[in-house]
C-alpha cells in the first residue's frame, strides 16, 4: 500500500501537546518506522505553524531515507497566532496561496515533495477551477504526488473531483462519530475510488463518561478476552472492518500504544461482534 495502514498524526508532537525536543522527535519517528508506521500526517497550522519545521529538522537528522516514508500535509486554514498576521480565522484556497503553502511545507519538512496534500476544511468561497489549476501546477512540478481533501461532503468532493482527481478524504470517523457511513460519504468515496483516512479514530470513548461510553466500555470488555486485545485495539479493528478501507490517523505519542495500534490491523471482528459494538454506541438495535 502507498500509505501505512496506521498513520501517525503529528498534531500534538510540538507546541500543541508534548513539546518534543528534536531528539525525542527522532526517537518517535524511528519507533513508528520500526513498527510499520511509515506515514506521517501534518498540517501547516499544527503548533501554530511550528510543528512541521520541528519535525523536518528531526527527520533531516534521523538518517531515514525519504523514499521510505510518506509525508502528508494540509493547507487552507488561516489560523490566528503570532506567526501570522491573520485577524480572524478563515480559509484561503486561492491558486497562489495553495502553491505558496505547499512550498512552505516543503521547506519546513526538508523534502522536495509531499506524498499527499489535503485541503484542510471546505470553504464556502472555494473555487474549484482555481484549486484544480494549483494542484495541476504542483503535480507537474513534482511537488505533490497525491491530492485530497479533508472533512468534505460528497457534493463538495464532486465539485472538486469534476476538475481534478481526488485520491483521499480525511474525515472524522470513529465508533462515536460514524455518520459518514450513513449519510453517503463513505459510499460516494468507495464508488469514486477515494481513499478514506479517519482522524480521531478513538472518538470520545476515553474522553467522556456518559451512558454511551459506559455501554461501549461494557461491550468492549466482553470482547477483550475473546480477541486478546485492548479497548483501543478493538475500536481500531471496528473501523478497519469497514469495506471502504479506512486508514486511521492515530494521535497517540505513547510508544506502547503505537505498537498496539499496528497490532490492531491483525484483528478481524466477527460480523455479529461488529454490530454488537455498533449497537452499544447507538443505544438501540439496528433498524
Amino acid at each position: 500500500m502507498k500509505y501505512s495502514k496506521i498513520i501517525a498524526g503529528t498534531m500534538t508532537w510540538g507546541a500543541w501537546g508534548k513539546q518534543f525536543s528534536q531528539k525525542e522527535m527522532e526517537t518517535i519517528i524511528h519507533h513508528c518506522m520500526a513498527n510499520g508506521i511509515t506515514t506521517f500526517d501534518h498540517a501547516d497550522i499544527y503548533g501554530a505553524y511550528t510543528t512541521e519545521k520541528e519535525f523536518g529538522t528531526a527527520f533531516k537528522d534521523s538518517g531515514i531515507n525519504r523514499d521510505d516514508i510518506q509525508l502528508i500535509s494540509k493547507c487552507g486554514i488561516q489560523y490566528v497566532c503570532d506567526n501570522r498576521t491573520n485577524e480572524v480565522k478563515h480559509y484561503n484556497y486561492s491558486k497562489d496561496y495553495i502553491i505558496w503553502s505547499v512550498e512552505e511545507s516543503l521547506r519546513h519538512l526538508h523534502t522536495d515533495y509531499l506524498d499527499l496534500l489535503l485541503l484542510h476544511r471546505p470553504s464556502p468561497l472555494m473555487v474549484a477551477e482555481d484549486i484544480a489549476e494549483a494542484i495541476t501546477i504542483l503535480k507537474k512540478a513534482g511537488k505533490i504526488r497525491d491530492f485530497g481533501v479533508s472533512n468534505f461532503t460528497p457534493s463538495q468532493m464532486e465539485m472538486i473531483g469534476l476538475r481534478i482527481d481526488i485520491d483521499v478524504n480525511q474525515l472524522e470517523f470513529s465508533l462515536t462519530s460514524h455518520s459518514a457511513m450513513h449519510d453517503g460519504t463513505l459510499d460516494y468515496m468507495k464508488t469514486c475510488g477515494i481513499k478514506p483516512m479517519s482522524w480521531s479514530p478513538l472518538g470520545t470513548v476515553f474522553k467522556n463518561d456518559n451512558e454511551q461510553t459506559r455501554r461501549i466500555h461494557k461491550q468492549l470488555g466482553v470482547f477483550m478476552e475473546k480477541y486478546n486485545a485492548t479497548e483501543d485495539q478493538l475500536l481500531l479493528a471496528w473501523i478497519l472492518k469497514h469495506p471502504s478501507g479506512i486508514h486511521p490517523v492515530v494521535g497517540t505519542t505513547n510508544k506502547k500504544r503505537l505498537t498496539q495500534a499496528v497490532d490492531a490491523t491483525k484483528i478481524s471482528l466477527d460480523l455479529e461482534d461488529w454490530f454488537a459494538v455498533l449497537v452499544a454506541s447507538q443505544g438501540h438495535k439496528v433498524p
